[in-house]
């Protein structure tokens, strides 16, 4: 069983791109349609291809850091204020299953690093396309318009 739609955009995504001074509509729909589509929200964790929600490899987490936050001392002080103290220091990519703010930070960063145009928020084949791009580039779009059905448009009728 995996995590409601409206509490992890209301709990997790949206506080974290409120903190992280990046909050748009289309974020919030794109991370949560890329943890519907990942992982059913949650509901499916263990996976050798990523680790966590957004289901994020090995080599894109590095490659934030090293890439990216590197270049932006500010940034990356605010995102490892998201980790967990010592537990980041001994396994930085457990981080990503555990903690799902730093996580939701990892996974929208590495979209931001994309410096793709944004679609709208309700521009669900234009979500897909970024989710493909930066998540699973072997992916379906019809894989992220299903899994949005699945796991966020139901609950979002019933809201």
């Amino acid at each position: 069983m995996g995590i409601a739609a409206c509490d992890l955009s209301q709990h997790v995504i949206r506080p974290t791109l409120l903190y992280l001074q990046r909050h748009t509509p289309t974020a919030e729909a794109l991370l949560l349609g890329t943890a519907a589509c990942q992982t059913a929200l949650g509901s499916a964790l263990g996976n050798p291809n990523g680790h966590g929600l957004y289901r994020i490899s090995e080599q894109s987490h590095l490659a934030l850091w090293d890439r990216h936050l590197a270049r932006d001392p500010e940034l990356a002080s605010r995102v490892r204020g998201l980790a967990s103290q010592h537990a980041f220091l001994e396994a930085p990519h457990l981080e990503l299953t555990v903690n799902l703010r730093y996580a939701t930070a990892i996974a929208w960063l590495l979209v931001e690093a994309e410096e793709l145009e944004l679609p709208a928020a309700d521009d669900l084949l234009g979500l897909g396309r970024i989710w493909c791009r930066v998540f699973q580039p072997q992916g379906r779009l019809g894989d992220f318009l299903e899994a949005w059905q699945r796991c966020v448009a139901q609950v979002s009728r019933v809201a």
